[in-house]
């Protein structure tokens, strides 16, 4: 299950990162959090948009995140 918070309330600022793939434009980027283990449970993933960093973002859970991934 996806679950929609604001980012600040996952994870610190120092917890998220661009890819290396990253053009290095910010407008152009999402940013992801390792939240392993999350105080709710399980491994989960944190994802943003780095243009709003205080903004939205969603909690994955390892599954869907590799099926993200695996999407790619």
């Amino acid at each position: 299950m996806n679950a929609r918070f604001n980012a600040p309330d996952l994870a610190p600022a120092a917890a998220w990162f661009k890819s290396s793939y990253s053009d290095g434009v910010p407008s152009n980027c999402l940013e992801v959090a390792d939240l392993t283990p999350h105080p709710a449970g399980g491994n989960r993933v944190g994802i943003r948009d780095s243009k709003n960093p205080d903004g939205p973002a969603l909690l994955l859970g390892l599954p869907a995140w590799q099926a993200f991934l695996t999407g790619l």
